[in-house]
């Protein structure tokens, strides 16, 4: 047991805009100056030659020459709008032209809800966090196995097998080691290689590891054990905006039901199901919630679904296991 603590510790863990204008306006440019140039010329010119018999020497009036300037600016300007107006330039991210909105409604910027589940991780006990993106993957996979019946340990491969493909049998391997290891112990994983490394900078069979750990942590806090002998169970989720705390009861005076209750951090709704079967709460401020439902047959399946709509627009969903 100690030897394979200690090999999962040493294991685990383009915007260039095309100046179009720019030879735009040289041609602009010979084209306008073309006439300031043959002033200069002729004024030139008659300069250091002599007068013509019987003709007038060309003088220039002080004033004059920045008239035409200004004339030639003013052409100038005109013509790089129009330039731009034909050809306006584009965003370093844009291959075409786009028409934006003057103005976003606020209702419209939160059509799409965060994960406001996510921020469970800091709840995890891991040496070191994952990427968001990884660990969004991880919650979406142990979501969708959470009621599976399989073994715990070929769960575990099944939920992170999309990140290592084709590496089942070392999946495997490492999914036996995470099962016996100790992880609630900080200590036991302080010795882990590169422990302040980043998720990226780790050996594949760290990332193994790491994310079974996360992926074993989160299924359980998914599961909600229940027996004659331990009839309460408690979970805590953090979210975005709070804790979500849940208690969950088998009651056997009377009739045999279960029965849970939560405290919730924004308005929600609960739904308690098995077989058919459903009872479901609703909440508009945030508060107490409970949810019941009877339960006629031995070992029931319950799932429960928690949903704040304005933090994610998934449910939570916890899966029970009851046992007389």
């Amino acid at each position: 047991m100690n030897s394979d603590s200690e090999s999962l510790q040493s294991q685990c863990l383009g915007w260039l805009l095309t100046d179009d204008v720019k030879n735009n306006d040289q041609s602009v440019e010979c084209e306008e100056n073309d006439g300031v140039k043959n002033l200069h010329n002729e004024a030139t010119a008659s300069k250091s030659s002599e007068p013509k018999l019987g003709g007038t020497p060309q003088t220039f009036q002080l004033g004059e020459i920045p008239t035409v300037l200004d004339r030639f600016q003013a052409v100038l300007k005109h013509r790089l709008q129009i330039q731009a107006q034909d050809h306006p330039p584009l965003f370093p991210w844009e291959t075409q032209l786009i028409e934006y909105p003057d103005c976003v409604d606020e209702p419209s910027m939160t059509l799409v809800p965060t994960w406001g589940w996510m921020v469970q991780q800091s709840k995890l006990n891991l040496p070191l966090p994952l990427p968001e993106r990884v660990f969004q993957q991880l919650l979406e996979q142990c979501q969708a196995l959470v009621t599976s019946s399989v073994p715990l340990g070929a769960k575990l491969v099944q939920v992170v097998e999309n990140f290592f493909p084709n590496e089942s049998q070392a999946l495997n391997d490492i999914a036996g080691l995470v099962l016996r290891s100790t992880y609630r112990s900080v200590s036991t994983l302080d010795t882990m290689p590169n422990i302040q490394s980043d998720y990226s900078d780790l050996q594949p069979r760290q990332q193994m590891a790491l994310s079974l750990l996360a992926a074993k942590q989160l299924l359980e806090n998914l599961t909600l054990p229940l027996s004659a002998a331990s009839p309460v169970v408690e979970r805590q989720w953090l979210t975005t905006v709070g804790n979500l705390n849940i208690r969950v009861e088998y009651q056997f005076v009377g009739i045999t039901k279960l029965l849970v209750q939560a405290e919730l951090p924004v308005k929600g709704t609960l739904t308690l199901r098995k077989s058919g079967t459903l009872a479901m709460a609703t909440s508009s401020t945030p508060g107490y919630l409970s949810v019941e439902l009877g339960c006629e047959q031995l070992n029931p399946t319950y799932t429960l679904e928690v949903e704040f709509p304005e933090i994610d627009e998934q449910p939570l969903l916890f899966v029970i296991n009851p046992t007389v």
